[in-house]
């Protein structure tokens, strides 16, 4: 019996606000990445506001620094069960069982198991999701709070930069992980290649 290995989903969503439902996620973007690091498909939409939901006044201050990111996650945004049905199309065509990854974890995956629920009803993640903080407060035995992309080592990161564009950060932070889990695993199994 062969094992079916994992593709790591890097997943980064814009909002208007801090929670689903009262506010709305505006861009969603994916990167699956297969354990060796290659990035086998992308997944981009920006999101048509929910019907009746609000903008809070902080994200969107935060949002007029930050005009061409704004234009970028608004631009061309279609309903969200278009785009979420799409969304779960494609995670189920990954050649491999799906992992959401994010950083941070607990509030991108939030929105995106809060969409596909109320728009497939039904999530391809089921209820899992995998924090890069967490994974690097572990690999680095410190506290959680002490763990920042600032604290992170530099050999980590690659030469994308953080744009607050969804698919760019997803990519980004998708090539973070997996330097991330190359390290971990030559650390615990030192005969591994790569």
């Amino acid at each position: 019996m062969s094992r079916i290995e994992e593709i790591y989903v890097s997943t980064d969503i814009e909002t208007d606000g801090p929670i689903p439902g009262v506010y709305s996620m505006l861009s969603l973007a994916s990167a699956g990445f297969r354990p060796d690091g290659i990035c086998i498909a992308t997944f981009s939409a920006n999101i048509e506001p929910l019907e009746g939901a609000k903008q809070d006044p902080e994200t969107m201050s935060w949002w007029k620094k930050h005009p061409e990111a704004w234009d970028a996650c608004t631009y061309l945004a279609r309903p969200p069960d278009e785009v979420m049905k799409g969304y779960c199309n494609w995670v189920n065509s990954l050649s491999g069982h799906p992992v959401f990854v994010a950083y941070p974890a607990g509030f991108d995956f939030t929105f995106v198991y809060w969409y596909l629920i109320r728009y497939v009803g039904w999530s391809p993640f089921r209820f899992g999701a995998l924090d890069i903080k967490t994974y690097a407060m572990a690999m680095l035995g410190k506290g959680y709070r002490e763990i920042s992309k600032r604290t992170m080592p530099r050999r980590w990161f690659g030469k994308h930069r953080h744009s607050h564009v969804a698919l760019d950060d997803a990519i980004e932070q998708g090539l973070l992980f997996y330097n991330m889990l190359k390290e971990n695993l030559k650390i615990r199994c030192p005969d591994i290649q790569g």
